[in-house]
């Protein structure tokens, strides 16, 4: 399964905190300077370049005047609605090495 950052589904993810922080009207470096972090934080997770953990997104929540929870409901919702995504490769048995 390729990592959570190259998958369709964060593309969701990181639209979603766009969203949030625009419509609450914080600019990302207000932002990540409440987070405690620089200006490039907020933009790389936003841009797909960086991660984001779970306890980072719940302070961006809680600092965007949202819960994790509500946060989650609407991801969800966004999810339910694209299209599924490909099934992941299945695993084969490690072949032996040549010596």
């Amino acid at each position: 399964m390729p990592k959570s950052i190259h998958r369709p589904e964060y593309t969701s993810l990181r639209e979603l905190i766009r969203e949030l922080r625009v419509a609450q009207g914080v600019t990302q470096e207000v932002l990540s300077e409440e987070m405690g972090r620089s200006q490039s934080f907020i933009s790389d997770i936003e841009r797909g370049v960086r991660r984001i953990d779970a306890l980072e997104l719940r302070d961006l929540c809680l600092l965007l005047d949202t819960s994790l929870p509500r946060f989650i409901d609407e991801l969800e919702k966004r999810l339910a609605r694209r299209p599924p995504a490909p099934p992941a490769r299945k695993r084969t048995a490690a072949r032996p090495r040549r010596s």
